[in-house]
């Protein structure tokens, strides 16, 4: 193949390990099919605007056409980067006569721009339906649980009655923010770069509108100098994977101590787990620790991105191909964990059975028994919440009335008993099913309420699912419309 690049300006060729150094070969498999992409709108581009013949046109579209089909095998990784070894096989097909016309108006900085944009684009999308999927799933969960009663947690330690499904709906309620967050990403991404060239535009009389839209894009970039050298829509969508990564993190967190003796709460299937080497009883939530510490590769990968496009001047600079292989990293281990997460949970086990004996345990019912003796006995609720702190130094989490009244006379100097509080709204307050039916304010975690919610979170996520479908068929049709006008071009 020859060397179309150095040619001319350079005299010398880089030895193999500097070849190694500088090239981004291995992160460019990310975009062989991007590329193409850009490459047939771009020479459509060319020709409707004259700037090639047609007879060249038809040779540069039929050549990549035979590119894509070889599929990325059949280039030469000596190059430094794809761009080059993709035009340098087009030439090698149909010769430098027609094929060296392709890059007219176009420079390796805007053409890597669009790819790059191209193929986040993609990964947004895909993600979205991951994400998508994974609310399902959640969604599903909660509405078997409704009834579940567990202990709720702060600090770790035991704090109020709560049921899973209210638990779940935490975390669905938490992604679903994040799936606002990709598609508002999605709408900076889809932006096209191409038509830039090196930084200044060009003098070729180039329609930027055209390609934007054959290739799917929102529309063309608006200032040349910022298409070529912008970053921060990979540094936006790594922050948005990073919070996705922190979210299912907490999950896999959960899932990892829930799982254990001391907790039981649930199992996860044995195609989540592992076992050990030595110790043959032992079941390890291996992928979810997995999970919990590949939130550090993403969040890893942000503050490379970070501190890469610290302090660059305008326009282009190499250093900006260090941020490919990092944004590629963020995305794969986010897309995968999404997809891990909704796997462990479609087929966990819940022992609800063990969270309702473990729902009282610490005077979770505390709170609501302060609540009782405000509402029974018309007590302020700091002066409730005094009598039931000192009540919890003793070992009882089932307080009776008499009990009550003892604290009662030594703090505000009279029985509670005697300002209307009764045993059994004393035995309601403590019991933790009447406590969560009891809180079924907005959020609250009634049953009831907790099914207002659910039919809230389906149609706002049916709502999400058109939204991500219009985006996906947008992509969709303008690629096959664009592989269309190629074949018509070409026949």
């Amino acid at each position: 193949m020859s060397d179309i690049l150095r040619r001319g300006r350079l005299s010398k060729s880089p030895d193999e390990e500097m070849r190694n150094y500088t090239s981004s070969m291995a992160a460019d498999k990310w975009i062989f099919e991007a590329d193409v992409y850009v490459d047939l709108a771009h020479t459509l581009m060319l020709e409707k605007q004259g700037i090639i013949l047609k007879s060249d046109g038809r040779k540069i579209l039929s050549g990549l056409l035979q590119i894509r089909e070889e599929g990325m095998e059949k280039l030469d990784f000596s190059y430094e980067d794809i761009h080059i070894s993709l035009e340098s096989r087009l030439i090698d097909i149909i010769g430098a006569e027609a094929g060296g016309r392709m890059h007219s108006g176009r420079s390796r900085n805007d053409e890597v721009a669009t790819c790059i944009r191209f193929a986040l684009r993609g990964e947004l999308l895909s993600l979205l339906d991951d994400l998508v999927a994974l609310q399902h799933v959640l969604v599903s969960l909660s509405r078997k649980h409704l009834t579940t009663v567990m202990p709720g947690f702060t600090h770790l330690q035991h704090a109020q009655p709560t049921t899973f499904a209210h638990h779940m709906m935490a975390h669905a309620d938490a992604l679903e923010r994040d799936i606002e967050r990709v598609i508002s990403a999605y709408s900076r991404v889809n932006l096209c770069p191409l038509g830039a060239a090196a930084f200044a535009s060009t003098g070729f009389n180039l329609d930027r509108e055209m390609t934007a839209k054959s290739l799917g894009f929102s529309k063309p970039m608006t200032n040349s100098m910022d298409a070529v050298s912008s970053r921060d829509f990979l540094i936006e969508c790594a922050a948005v994977f990073s919070n996705i990564m922190i979210n299912l993190s907490r999950m896999a967190e959960e899932l990892i101590i829930w799982s254990g003796q001391e907790f039981n709460f649930v199992e996860l299937d044995d195609t989540y787990a592992s076992t050990s080497s030595i110790m043959p009883q032992k079941k390890n939530p291996d992928t979810a620790e997995l999970m919990r510490g590949k939130s550090g590769t993403v969040i890893g990968a942000l503050s490379a991105l970070l501190v890469t496009a610290k302090g660059l001047p305008l326009s282009y600079n190499r250093d900006l191909q260090e941020a490919t292989p990092n944004i590629i990293r963020s995305s794969s281990v986010t897309s995968a964990s999404v997809r891990m997460m909704a796997g462990m949970l479609s087929t966990l086990t819940v022992r609800a059975d063990v969270m309702q004996r473990q729902a009282p345990a610490g005077f979770t019912s505390a709170t609501e028994l302060a609540d009782t003796m405000v509402r029974e006995a018309k007590i302020p609720f700091r002066t409730a919440h005094q009598i039931v702190g000192t009540l919890s130094r003793g070992t009882s989490i089932e307080p009776t009335l008499e009990e009550i009244d003892a604290v009662s006379v030594t703090v505000i100097g009279e029985k509670l008993s005697a300002r209307g509080l009764t045993q059994k709204a004393v035995k309601d307050a403590l019991d933790p099913m009447e406590n969560v039916k009891r809180r079924a304010v907005l959020g609250g975690p009634a049953p009831e309420q907790m099914k207002k919610s659910i039919s809230e979170k389906e149609k706002r996520i049916n709502a999400l699912e058109s939204q991500i479908s219009g985006l996906n068929a947008a992509v969709e049709n303008a690629l096959n419309g664009l592989v269309s006008d190629v074949q018509k071009e070409i026949q």
